[in-house]
């Protein structure tokens, strides 16, 4: 491009963004197309004569052109990037010093990114509040009394164990050890006011032990509880301190299994000092999928779990190996359900877990009878060290579950919230509500 005018000074046709111009529809800003001494051409350049100052071809170019290098109309578009989407100009033609312009971050024209979806607000008055709040009040708060009533005629007997009471007969157990020789039993006798008529759940119930501490719900190997032969003689090492003992794999490995709950509950009824034992069942009270899918006893070519756990060791803790756990082949090894309940990690450090079924025989007899009941203990679990306790819970069940107060009491509160606001809202716009009914709507 050759400079204009006089004095060797540069010509506003060596500006980037005019050379565009010039290029790309110079022709119509210096004579027009197709007329006069430049030939039209599209992306060729412009042969510029100089001329004398102060007239000219290359002195009208610089009059017409000159508006347009100074203020905000030096960054123009073409009429092909206008088309694209493309802004031209200096910082455009300055990003790619290959030639190509910067891409734009201009967003995709579409209803989402240009926020042209449709809308919907709801205008907030009088006549759609207040008969929203009066009809959550009158549908909540009769749920939450029949879900109170409900949970209230649950039938409920908890009975704490630990011994930390000297009077306690269980006191003289407290201090046992894991895996103490003799184990030390102890026996307490308690009376039920009232029958239990339908089927009766007893559980254990822990408290101040945390099993949702991170380290302690990762320390398992699912694909060793899960059969898997290899994970059997090469546990996970997250099992890690429980993984091996004495250079044996470990089976059950982990945290979990080597703390499983192993204190022994008989209970028995008594009649004219004569003890009647009541059938504790110990099947069903592990969920289906734990028992039939997520926990497996290893395969082999006999059915012999002594066999199958051959060059394993037990858990630290524990008394006997897990292939001894009880005698019948369907409720014994990784399947046995005390095991799998116990597996099943709580989330909070109070927590009660199903120990045994006492199903009802007789529709004429109640499950329990009122009476006295003498519950025999085989102290076996540690809980004085960590502060925690020990019960056991004789508890029905009913449509919703087990006894839980709290659902009813939270129905009941946000029920009776919603109406005494919706009275209160009411008052104030039958007092206040008039005077403003000239006022305008916000938008």
């Amino acid at each position: 491009m050759r400079s204009l005018g006089k004095g060797g000074r540069l010509g506003v046709l060596g500006h980037p963004a005019v050379r565009e111009l010039v290029t790309f529809g110079g022709c119509q800003w210096l004579h027009g197309c197709g007329t006069g001494p430049f030939p039209a051409r599209r992306r060729s350049s412009v042969p510029l004569v100089t001329g004398p100052s102060g007239g000219g071809p290359d002195s009208r170019a610089e009059r017409r052109l000159r508006p347009l290098l100074s203020g905000p109309m030096a960054v123009n578009y073409t009429a092909k990037e206008e088309a694209d989407g493309h802004p031209s100009g200096v910082g455009a033609a300055g990003g790619g010093s290959g030639g190509g312009a910067g891409k734009s971050r201009k967003p995709d024209n579409t209803a989402f990114k240009q926020q042209r979806l449709p809308a919907w607000q709801p205008i907030l008055t009088a006549g759609t509040v207040l008969p929203a709040f009066f009809i959550i009040g009158l549908i909540f708060i009769p749920i939450g009394i029949g879900i109170f009533v409900t949970s209230n005629n649950i039938r409920e007997y908890e009975i704490d164990y630990t011994g930390t009471d000297p009077s306690s007969p269980c006191n003289k157990c407290l201090n046992m050890s894991w895996n103490s020789t003799p184990p030390c039993t102890c026996t307490i006798n308690f009376t039920l006011d009232h029958s239990f008529e339908t089927n009766v759940f007893m559980y254990y119930g822990l408290s101040n032990f945390y099993q949702n501490h991170r380290r302690y719900v990762k320390s398992r190997d699912d694909s060793q509880l899960n059969g898997d032969n290899s994970s059997l003689l090469n546990p996970s090492k997250e099992c890690e301190p429980y993984r091996t003992s004495e250079g044996k794999p470990i089976a059950p490995c982990g945290a979990i299994a080597n703390s499983m709950f192993n204190d022994t509950l008989e209970l028995f009824f008594v009649d004219n000092e004569t003890r009647i034992p009541i059938t504790l069942n110990k099947k069903g009270i592990a969920w289906w999928t734990d028992k039939n899918v997520k926990f497996r006893n290893p395969s082999g070519n006999t059915n012999n779990l002594t066999a199958l756990f051959q060059g394993t060791t037990k858990p630290v803790n524990w008394p006997k190996p897990v292939y001894m756990l009880d005698s019948e082949p369907d409720n014994n090894g990784f399947i046995n359900e005390d095991f799998i309940v116990w597996m099943r990690t709580a989330a909070l450090p109070t927590f009660r877990k199903l120990y045994r079924l006492i199903e009802r025989e007789n529709n004429l007899q109640p499950t329990l009878q009122a009476g006295k009941y003498s519950l025999d203990i085989t102290y076996n679990y540690p809980v004085h060290s960590f502060d925690g306790r020990k019960r056991m819970i004789l508890s029905t069940i009913s449509w919703m579950g087990g006894k839980n107060p709290f659902l009813g009491i939270a129905y009941i509160t946000v029920g009776s919230i919603c109406f005494f606001l919706g009275v209160v809202l009411l008052v104030i716009h039958h007092k206040y509500g008039n005077r403003n009914n000239s006022a305008d709507i916000p938008n």
